[in-house]
C-alpha cells in the first residue's frame, strides 16, 4: 500500500492542534481542544500513547479498544495533574488495516472514509451537537456544514476518566482508497469535492497535497489535517510515496 500524509496550521490559528499518525498497518489522525496549547498536547500526547501500544492483529477490536482507553486515561490524567491544561481534549480516529479489513477506532468528529472506484463513503459518525441532529433528520448535511453549533463536541477523548470508542471493521478490496481527516478539511470541501480530488490523484501525497491547498484557498479557518491510504492485497506494509 503506499500513502500521503500532511498536517497545515490553516489561515486563522495561530497553533497546530492537528496531528497525524502513520507507521506499519495502522494510521490515525487527532484534533487538539482546550485553552493556550492544551489541544496540541492532547493531540500530540493521544497518538503518542497509541503509537506505542501493542495492536494484537489477532483481536483487533479489543486492542484498538485498550489502546483508545489508555489514550483516554493518559491525556486526562496529565490535565488533571497540570492547571494549564485543564479542559484538555482531542479528537482521535484510526485506521488498522488487516488482511481485507479496515478496522476503524473513533471519538470525536474528525472522519474515517472509504473511496471505492466513484463512490465516498463516510465510515464514521460525528460525535457533534450537529452530527446528532443530523441523524435525527433534525438538520441537512448542507445546513450542518453552516451551523453556528457546528464544532461542540458530544464525545472527545481526554475530558473524562473513561470514554465511549466506536469500534468496527469493514472489508475493503483492490485500489481502495481510505481517508482519515480532520475537521479543518471536512468543514470546507463537501464530500463530492473530497471524492473527485481522490479520484483526479493516483498519487496519495498529491491528493493530500491539493486537498489542502483546496481548503486554503476556502479561507482554512481551522488546522487541516489529512492521511490517504491506496491500499493494494499483495503489499505488506505501507510506504510513502511522494508527490
Amino acid at each position: 500500500m503506499e500513502f500521503g500524509a500532511r498536517t497545515d496550521i490553516g489561515l486563522v490559528r495561530k497553533i497546530n492542534e492537528d496531528g497525524f499518525h502513520v507507521g506499519g498497518n495502522l494510521f490515525a489522525v487527532a484534533d487538539g481542544m482546550g485553552g493556550h496549547q492544551a489541544g496540541e498536547v492532547a493531540s500530540r500526547v493521544a497518538l503518542e500513547v497509541l503509537a506505542d501500544y501493542h495492536i494484537d492483529r489477532a483481536d483487533p477490536k479489543s486492542s484498538l479498544q485498550g489502546a483508545f482507553q489508555r489514550a483516554n486515561e493518559v491525556v486526562y490524567m496529565k490535565a488533571r495533574k497540570d492547571k494549564t491544561l485543564v479542559g484538555m481534549g482531542t479528537t482521535l480516529t484510526a485506521l488498522l488495516i488487516t488482511e481485507g479489513r479496515l478496522w476503524v477506532a473513533h471519538v470525536g468528529d474528525s472522519r474515517a472514509y472509504l473511496c471505492r472506484q466513484r463512490e465516498l463513503v463516510q465510515l464514521t459518525q460525528d460525535h457533534s451537537v450537529v452530527g446528532e441532529l443530523v441523524r435525527n433528520g433534525d438538520l441537512s448535511a448542507q445546513e450542518a456544514r453552516f451551523h453556528p453549533h457546528r464544532n461542540l463536541l458530544t464525545r472527545a477523548l481526554g475530558t473524562a476518566s473513561v470514554v465511549a470508542v466506536d469500534v468496527f471493521s469493514t472489508e475493503w478490496q483492490q485500489d481502495d482508497k481510505a481517508l482519515l481527516c480532520t475537521d479543518g478539511l471536512s468543514g470546507p470541501l463537501e464530500d463530492d469535492e473530497i471524492r473527485q480530488i481522490i479520484q483526479d490523484h493516483d498519487d496519495p501525497q498529491g491528493a493530500v497535497d491539493e486537498l489542502i491547498r483546496q481548503a486554503r484557498k476556502r479561507g482554512a479557518p481551522d488546522n487541516v489535517t489529512a492521511v490517504l491510504i491506496k491500499l493494494a492485497s499483495q503489499d505488506k506494509s505501507a510506504r510513502r510515496r511522494h508527490a
